[in-house]
């Protein structure tokens, strides 16, 4: 897409590729390219440079403090983000909770919680799936009564990303449970140091403990963290989930992916050539560098409703399905290339502390980590069999 770019975008790509180069810690960049777990404290340092650029907030509003970019700006940010191996942002703060903050909540709400997410002082998690709600997610039981001046929240949320870090945690609660179910929940902030709230991690097959059950034992919450009308919670969860799914799609880390596959595919023998000369590889690799072109271009449209101040809308399923399937597809072509290389599995947490893998003699250290974290990309978000169904009601008129 870089043809398409005018002079005065080919300027501000540069200059985004210039903050990246000089502001991105060396050792950070290192470890995300040997997949090294990235610690809190490195995010933050690195969250705080974009804030103190004003680029940490890429589609806020800017009477908010976002960036007032247009849809070509945003995207060529995420390709520099992607292309000098910088970490994602993280997403409960930026692009999940504050977006039903600035739209939904109160002004002192806004005044509150906004400042402190723009800067990365606060970190976030998201309760919403449990025990028997994940897809099904207006099944949930967490429950929030009234007391004189707070609610009483009982209950259990699981699959919490980084729970761990968090400092606050955006729950839907039942708030009635005498009405149909989506009508009879609300959206709650909720302080992690709060007595009663208890984490505990839950490790996956790459080795992380990235997820976490999260138990609420008569934890009292002030009546002021509830957003919007009690009982509305279901409206604001929907308009939050859009915005994530948005960002699951990871376009400009797939672009990433597919030119990193080439470097190692160039080195990786294949007979008596390199699999970047096998036609049967490069067939596959075409195949998935096209629907992500097409990818690409759905989200730039989004990106493009998103600059005037409108919502993603169902079209933001679409993007979480193909998006998340591409990255799979991407998992398991870098596994098929390191073919018995894949079976050298570290653990990323435990192996932390020593010496990493040099990837110049090991280049598929990390291989198998990838292909186990990928499997998860098509549940998080609301599984892509939901997604379809949203589809099909929203768009199709099924």
């Amino acid at each position: 897409m870089d043809s398409k770019y005018s002079q005065e975008e080919l300027d501000f790509q540069k200059g985004v590729a210039r903050f990246f180069e000089s502001e991105l810690p060396e050792e950070l960049r290192i470890k995300l390219n040997k997949g090294l777990p990235v610690f809190k404290e490195d995010q933050i340092l690195f969250q705080k440079a974009l804030a103190k650029k004003g680029w940490a907030a890429v589609n806020w509003p800017a009477e908010y403090g976002g960036t007032g970019w247009s849809a070509i700006q945003k995207a060529i940010f995420f390709d520099e983000l992607a292309r000098h191996d910088a970490p994602r942002l993280i997403p409960f703060g930026y692009s999940m909770v504050a977006p039903v903050i600035y739209t939904f909540g109160s002004e002192e709400q806004k005044r509150r919680f906004l400042p402190d997410i723009l800067q990365s002082n606060v970190w976030w998690c998201q309760g919403y799936s449990e025990p028997g709600a994940g897809s099904d997610l207006a099944s949930l039981k967490m429950s929030a009564v009234r007391g004189e001046n707070h609610f009483i929240v009982n209950g259990q949320k699981t699959w919490t990303t980084l729970a761990q870090h968090a400092d606050w945690i955006f729950c839907l609660v039942r708030t009635d449970p005498h009405v149909k179910k989506q009508m009879g929940i609300s959206f709650l902030l909720i302080d992690m140091q709060s007595p009663g709230v208890e984490v505990r991690p839950i490790k996956m097959m790459d080795g992380m403990s990235s997820i976490n059950e999260v138990y609420f034992e008569n934890v009292k919450v002030p009546f002021e963290n509830l957003i919007g009308e009690e009982n509305k919670g279901w409206t604001y969860a929907k308009y939050l989930l859009t915005h994530e799914r948005t960002g699951i799609g990871g376009v400009a880390f797939s672009k990433r992916s597919i030119e990193k596959i080439k470097e190692l595919a160039a080195k990786t023998p294949a007979g008596g050539a390199t699999l970047m000369q096998d036609p049967a590889f490069l067939k596959k690799l075409a195949e998935v560098e096209i629907e992500l072109t097409a990818l690409e271009y759905t989200d730039m449209r989004i990106l493009s409703e998103v600059s005037t101040g409108s919502a993603p809308g169902p079209e933001s399923s679409i993007i979480k399905i193909k998006g998340t399937e591409i990255q799979q597809k991407l998992a398991e072509l870098r596994m098929e290339m390191a073919a018995y290389s894949g079976f050298i599995f570290h653990d990323p947490q435990n192996d932390a502390n020593e010496e990493p893998l040099d990837l110049k003699t090991h280049q598929h250290s990390s291989t198998a980590q990838l292909y186990f974290g990928m499997r998860k990309t098509s549940i998080y978000g609301g599984s892509n069999e939901i997604q379809k169904g949203i589809i099909a009601k929203a768009v199709l008129g099924l």
